[in-house]
């Protein structure tokens, strides 16, 4: 990818997915949604200078694919660019990218992973606001009980579940 702002939005089993990113990495993923206008709107709004462009996302774009056709996937290899982050979110975010398919974490482990042990909470806000969901799996993230726990993107917990659900947990 060169260094200019590019995305790529495309059909998976559950919706659109959205793709940005520059020559360092990806920026930002938005999650399956059924409008792809919707997320052209959202990734033009965040990134107004973005223009489309396929081919910088091929091998995201079939990783992607995959992952939603039932194929286990390891995201980690991709670039992600995460450095105007605070260092508590960046931490958080490495270590949350280190879950890996079908496995699942709570929101105190992550926390005890990063050396923060009470900081649970803060962590769950910062699963939140990921930029980049899926390719860092906040999906993975759950409640001490077992209970999924919130999720932001759309379609809620149910998307959540469903995502687990390819993963074969939950």
């Amino acid at each position: 990818m060169e260094k200019s702002i590019k995305y790529w939005i495309f059909k998976t089993k559950l919706g659109y997915f959205g793709v940005v990113g520059n020559g360092d990495g990806l920026l930002r993923t938005y999650l399956p949604c059924a409008d792809k206008e919707e997320i052209e709107r959202q990734i033009l709004k965040a990134f107004p200078p973005a223009r489309p462009e396929k081919k910088p996302f091929e091998a995201v774009s079939k990783a992607v694919l995959e992952y939603f056709g039932g194929e286990k996937v390891d995201f980690r290899g991709i670039k992600v660019v995460i450095d105007d982050l605070k260092p508590f979110a960046r931490k958080v975010l490495i270590a949350c990218r280190g879950t890996g398919f079908g496995k699942v974490i709570t929101y105190q482990r992550l926390a005890e992973k990063i050396g923060r042990p009470g900081a649970a909470r803060a962590v769950g806000t910062v699963m939140s606001k990921n930029p980049l969901p899926l390719i860092i799996p906040c999906h993975r993230v759950i409640r001490s009980d077992g209970k999924p726990g919130g999720f932001s993107a759309p379609g809620g917990i149910k998307t959540k579940r469903k995502l687990l659900a390819l993963e074969n947990k939950r």
